[in-house]
């Protein structure tokens, strides 16, 4: 399974192509890494953007998070029918894909690139780097999954080159089955990632002060 475009292409047309992108942390030029950041279901570019006002970290960091059309990247479940999902699911994925694509042209390459995301924005994220196997800095999955109403492996394929992920989830969240998150671990370590998972014994549907704790590792390592 390869994404809809390869390349950016200026002409896709989809919900999502042509909506602002927050920005944060220090300029391109003076950037150690870059980090692309995917709100959640109802959310904003801004208020993920804000989510690096926790952070404790040496270095610097320059902060791009897409917003989505109508504040949704895609109308239903993420366990629904891909097809059911689209145009906004494909349309999510080019809006990150040129972002990098972006990034690599102001010379900050894959490997200084981190991915985060919240909710429907982890799910996105994640969908993302499993289809586009490379070596990234880190995903990082904050209560999220691979999408689609079944996941199958095989049709994902490449190498993650020990990519550092962080997937983090309450064991109980309504929105989110532990089961996928499971699932989702095994087929990016099946790519090649290094994935450390975390599932939160009753944990509501948020940003715990433990996955900040494992964000600020990550970064910091």
């Amino acid at each position: 399974m390869s994404l809809f475009r390869v390349e950016k292409d200026t002409n896709f047309s989809g919900p999502h192509q042509g909506t602002p992108t927050a920005e944060g942390g220090v300029s391109l030029n003076e950037a150690d890494a870059a980090m692309i950041m995917i709100h959640g279901r109802g959310a904003t570019a801004q208020s993920i953007v804000g989510l690096s006002s926790e952070f404790e970290i040496q270095q610097k960091l320059a902060y791009r998070a897409p917003q989505a059309n109508s504040n949704t990247w895609y109308p239903y479940s993420f366990m629904e029918p891909i097809e059911k999902n689209e145009p906004g699911l494909s349309s999510g994925l080019q809006r990150i894909h040129d972002l990098i694509v972006e990034l690599e042209e102001a010379e900050i390459p894959k490997n200084k690139i981190y991915l985060l995301g919240f909710s429907q924005g982890a799910c996105l994220a994640s969908e993302y780097v499993a289809r586009h196997p490379a070596k990234y800095a880190g995903l990082i999955a904050l209560s999220g999954g691979l999408i689609g109403d079944s996941v199958n492996p095989d049709q994902y394929e490449g190498d993650l080159k020990g990519t550092p992920v962080f997937m983090g989830c309450s064991d109980v969240d309504p929105h989110i089955p532990k089961e996928r998150v499971n699932t989702s671990e095994e087929v990016l370590s099946g790519l090649g990632a290094q994935v450390t998972k975390k599932l939160y014994p009753g944990m509501g549907h948020l940003v715990n002060q433990d996955e900040i704790d494992h964000i600020n590792s990550m970064i910091n390592s």
